[in-house]
């Protein structure tokens, strides 16, 4: 029999910060890099750019070329336009709607900056990046990337405006976009005013919902933009229901049981496996743009 899972924990976003010259952002999970905090594995955390308008520039403004490995980043952009270089060799924009999926494994480099076109007009910005960690098994993979264009995303309607895309994982029996190598979901929710979804997740799962804009009562708690809703274990059940018009992320997946050992853009088992990993990215192991 299906059961409500309980809202045990609350987390208001962080003071914004800046990540490289052009973004914004506020973390929104409390931290996964600690191997005694195993709350929110598989994530490990999100920032999210609240809707900001980027004034015009003479050059791209983002984050340049840096590392990354073990495991994986999901950006999904709700206004404006990115462009991302790797060095895999993909290149590709995004649109409002579009969701990478960026597997960084045994090592990547690769830079997100604002579109030469955005740069050039301006305009508001609204995106979040959450973090993945990858079981010991695939984190020396090859990199990859997925472009996921808005299209690709499954859309399940709740009422006339309201809606359900399915990124990872499965809402009811549609299976979302994204391949991924552990159990987990992803699902981007629109709510307008006094709608309602309900969600069935496994008991085992680790879950929180992430309301980026609007209000919305989760199983009996009220919470507003910018916050998150961490559940017990136990029961199966999410029910959202739209106080205001909302956005909401609702995060799923299977715990991995495995010693996290993270350091700036790598996340390893161990202290030794950092080293080596910033030893291959010294000695150029991780390719170029």
């Amino acid at each position: 029999m299906n059961t409500q899972k309980h809202v045990n924990q609350i987390v208001k976003a962080a003071a914004p910060h800046m990540v490289g010259d052009g973004f914004r952002v506020q973390s929104t999970l409390p931290g996964g890099t600690r191997s005694e905090n195993n709350r929110i594995s598989p994530f490990i955390m999100m920032d999210y750019a609240a809707p900001n308008y980027i004034p015009p520039s003479p050059r791209p403004r983002g984050v340049g070329e840096h590392p990354h490995k073990g495991f994986e980043t999901v950006t999904i952009v709700y206004q404006g336009e990115l462009e991302h270089r790797d060095s895999t060799g993909s290149h590709g924009f995004l649109y409002p709607g579009d969701v990478q999926w960026m597997t960084a494994a045994g090592g990547i480099l690769h830079e997100e900056k604002y579109s030469e076109a955005f740069t050039k007009t301006g305009g508001k910005a609204e995106f979040a990046q959450l973090w993945v960690n990858l079981p010991k098994a695939f984190k020396n993979n090859p990199a990859g990337y997925q472009n996921l264009t808005k299209a690709d995303i499954p859309v399940i309607n709740i009422g006339a405006e309201s809606y359900v895309r399915v990124i990872a994982g499965e809402y009811g029996d549609v299976k979302g976009a994204a391949r991924t190598f552990s159990p987990l979901n992803v699902l981007d929710v629109r709510l307008k005013k006094g709608d309602a979804v309900t969600f069935s997740v496994p008991a085992y799962f680790n879950t929180a919902a992430v309301v980026f804009q609007g209000e919305v009562d989760i199983n009996g708690q009220s919470l507003k933009a910018v916050e998150t809703a961490l559940f017990e274990k136990e029961g199966t059940e999410i029910m959202l229901t739209a106080l205001e018009d909302a956005t909401v992320l609702v995060l799923s997946g299977e715990p991995i049981d495995e010693p996290i050992f993270a350091y700036g853009p790598f996340v390893m088992n161990t202290e030794e496996e950092i080293v080596a990993a910033i030893n291959d990215f010294n000695a150029g192991k991780m390719g170029s743009l």
